[in-house]
C-alpha cells in the first residue's frame, strides 16, 4: 500500500505529520509492504508550512499512476482576517496550483482513495470535487462545504466511498487509524493505537444502515404571520438592471442583475457570461437587499449577498462560508 501525503505552501504540520507517523507505524506490524511519501504538486522541493514557516522536504511529485491513498492536509494561519496569511487564502492558492488539476484527475481513478484532514476538504470543495458528496471539515468551514454544494456531516470522520474526510486538525490521527483499519484490518490499527497510547475518537459516518428517526423538535420551522412579514419599501428604489462587479480573492466576476416588483412580490435574476440564474430568498430589510445566488465561475459556490442602493449606485458584499467577504459594486443601466 502506497500513501502520498501532499504538501503545499501554508499546509498544517500536524495534518500531515500525524498521519505520516500512523502509516509508518502500521508498516512495522503489517506483512504488506507500506510506503509513505511526502509529495508536492510541483515535485521535489522544500515546502513552507503555515506553522512558523517551517520548511519540510517533499521527496517527489504527486504520482497518479501509483495506486493507493492520497492524503491532503489543511492549512495553518489566521482565521480572523482576509490577508495572505489567512487560512481561506492559503487554501484557495493551493487550488490554483497544479494540485487542483491533479486532484481532479485523481478522483477519477478507481485505484486511488482520496482522503483529507481539516481544511483539506475545502481544497476539494473549492475544486468542485465534493458536489453532492458527504464530507466534514473543521467546524468553521462547514458553511463553505454547503456553499460548494457538498453535504456536510457533523462527524469526526466521513467515509463516502473513494473519499474519506476528517474534521479538525487533531482528526489526522483518527483518519489515518481508520484508513489503516479499512485497508489492513482492525488488528493492525489496534496495534498502532496501543503503540501510540491513543484511541480513535468518534463513530465513522457512512451512508449505510438504518436512517435515524429525525428529532421533530429540531425540524420545527419558525414561520412569521402575515403581519410580521417584511414588506417591500417602495421608497427603496432598486428595480431595474444593474451592471455589477464582484471582487473575490480568486478572481473578478461580472454579473448583470435584474430586479422587479410585481404584485408586491420581489423577483430577481442574474446573468454571468452565458449562465442565467434566479435569485433565491430575495428580501428587503430596511434599506438593504439580500439574496442567495449560485455562481459557476471561477468556482461553483452558493453566495449570500447583502447590498445597499444609493440612486444609480449599488455597493455590498457576497459571502460563502468562511471565505473572505467579496466586495460588490455596480451601477444601474436601466
Amino acid at each position: 500500500m502506497h500513501i502520498q501525503i501532499v504538501l503545499f505552501d501554508g499546509f498544517d504540520l500536524l495534518d500531515a505529520i500525524a498521519p505520516y507517523e500512523v502509516f509508518t507505524a502500521a508498516d512495522m506490524y503489517s506483512n504488506e509492504n507500506i510506503t509513505v511519501e511526502l509529495v508536492s504538486a510541483e515535485g521535489k522541493r522544500m515546502v513552507t508550512s503555515g506553522v512558523n514557516h517551517l520548511q519540510i522536504q517533499a521527496s517527489s511529485k504527486l504520482d497518479l499512476t501509483s495506486k493507493g491513498i492520497i492524503l491532503v492536509p489543511g492549512a495553518s494561519g489566521s482565521v480572523h482576517d482576509n490577508g495572505p496569511e489567512s487560512i481561506p487564502i492559503k487554501l484557495q492558492q493551493a487550488t490554483e496550483t497544479e494540485l487542483g488539476n491533479l486532484l481532479k484527475e485523481a478522483i477519477k481513478k478507481p485505484d486511488i482513495l482520496l482522503s483529507t484532514i481539516c481544511g483539506g476538504s475545502l481544497i476539494l470543495a473549492m475544486g468542485g470535487l465534493l458536489e453532492n458528496r458527504h464530507a466534514v471539515t473543521h467546524h468553521m468551514g462547514m458553511g463553505l462545504l454547503s456553499a460548494a454544494n457538498a453535504i456536510p456531516v457533523n462527524a469526526r470522520i466521513v467515509d463516502d466511498g473513494n473519499i474519506v474526510t476528517g474534521g479538525g486538525v487533531t482528526s489526522g490521527l483518527d483518519v489515518a487509524l481508520y484508513l489503516v483499519e479499512r485497508e489492513l484490518g482492525p488488528r493492525i490499527a489496534h496495534a498502532v493505537e496501543q503503540l501510540f497510547e491513543y484511541e480513535r475518537r468518534g463513530t465513522v459516518w457512512r451512508a449505510e444502515g438504518n436512517i435515524p428517526r429525525e428529532n421533530q423538535q429540531e425540524n420545527i420551522i419558525e414561520t412569521r404571520s402575515d403581519d410580521t412579514l417584511i414588506k417591500p419599501d417602495m421608497n427603496f428604489d432598486f428595480q431595474g438592471k444593474w451592471d455589477t462587479t464582484i471582487s473575490t480573492p480568486i478572481g473578478t466576476l461580472s454579473v448583470l442583475l435584474n430586479f422587479t416588483i410585481k404584485d408586491g412580490q420581489i423577483t430577481g435574476t442574474a446573468k454571468q457570461g452565458e449562465d442565467h440564474v434566479t435569485l433565491d430568498n430575495l428580501v428587503i430589510e430596511g434599506n438593504q437587499l439580500k439574496w442567495a445566488m449560485k455562481v459557476l465561475k471561477p468556482m461553483r459556490l452558493n453566495l449570500k449577498f447583502i447590498v445597499s442602493v444609493d440612486g444609480y449606485n449599488m455597493i455590498g458584499e457576497a459571502k460563502a462560508g468562511m471565505l473572505p467577504a467579496s466586495k460588490l459594486v455596480g451601477h444601474r443601466i436601466s
